[in-house]
């Protein structure tokens, strides 16, 4: 797992990881004492001040990686004893593919129970066939010897995203910048109106399409978060277009 300054999380998430032969931990300079507890409950941590982006995170935890099965799992997810006897079945099994994951999601202090699952993120690989990582967020995995067989895990991972107010207000500055510098190495344009049209898509498609509605407080703070990160991603890339290479480094970490 990649960490910051995630002492409040680390301890739930390793433990729950705790029957893995390593449990690798690269940590970008926390100060608030994620590394001790991490490496006293067993982890093996590295320690990586300059942030260079999330997919290079993931290429120097590649580096250490020593098992022929890796999971990625963030400091703020959970594995079930259910998820946890699933993947040894399939370590066990040798099969080679990539197995994606949905998550159950955990906002404001309450399981978003009548959620619908999003998308199917990949989080399960044998070592051998991924080859790097790119992408300064929501960072996509490069494999060799494609086409490589997607497969379905069964549980659902526990993710304890968007805790408080607070919290989430600072998530979606950091996201929404990451966002727009990503969009503007694309050529994307930026402005009120798309920001608005894809808000307002986000907004539409959680709150109702996939019953965030049924979820009370939490349902539509969860979807209104997102939904503005959406916004503020298209009006960034317009009025923060020249800052955007300093945002990217500030926010990232």
């Amino acid at each position: 797992m990649l960490t910051r300054n995630e002492a409040a999380n680390i301890g739930a998430c390793l433990k729950s990881a705790a029957f893995a032969d390593q449990l690798l931990v690269i940590d970008n300079g926390s100060t608030d004492g994620t590394v001790e507890l991490a490496r006293a409950l067993g982890a093996e941590v590295h320690n990586y001040p300059d942030w260079q982006g999330f997919a290079e995170q993931r290429n120097r935890q590649l580096a250490h990686a020593r098992g022929d099965y890796v999971f990625f799992l963030d400091a703020d997810e959970v594995l079930s004893p259910a998820l946890a006897r699933e993947l040894r079945e399939v370590v066990a099994s040798r099969v080679q593919a990539v197995w994606q994951i949905r998550w159950r999601i955990v906002a404001f202090g309450a399981e978003l129970r009548h959620l619908r699952s999003g998308t199917w993120v990949e989080r399960l690989f044998c070592r051998t066939q991924l080859q790097q990582w790119t992408g300064a967020v929501h960072e996509q995995a490069v494999l060799r010897g494609e086409p490589v067989p997607r497969l379905h895990l069964r549980n659902r991972l526990l993710h304890h995203t968007r805790p408080t107010v607070h919290a989430s207000l600072v998530k979606l500055t950091q996201y929404a910048m990451l966002g727009a510098a990503k969009k503007s190495r694309e050529g994307r344009r930026g402005g009120v109106l798309r920001g608005l049209a894809s808000g307002s898509a986000m907004f539409l498609r959680i709150y109702v399409l996939r019953l965030g509605f049924l979820c009370g407080g939490p349902g539509f703070l969860y979807s209104l978060f997102v939904a503005l990160e959406g916004f503020f991603r298209y009006a960034a890339l317009r009025y923060d277009h020249d800052d955007l290479g300093e945002s990217m480094e500030r926010n990232a970490s």
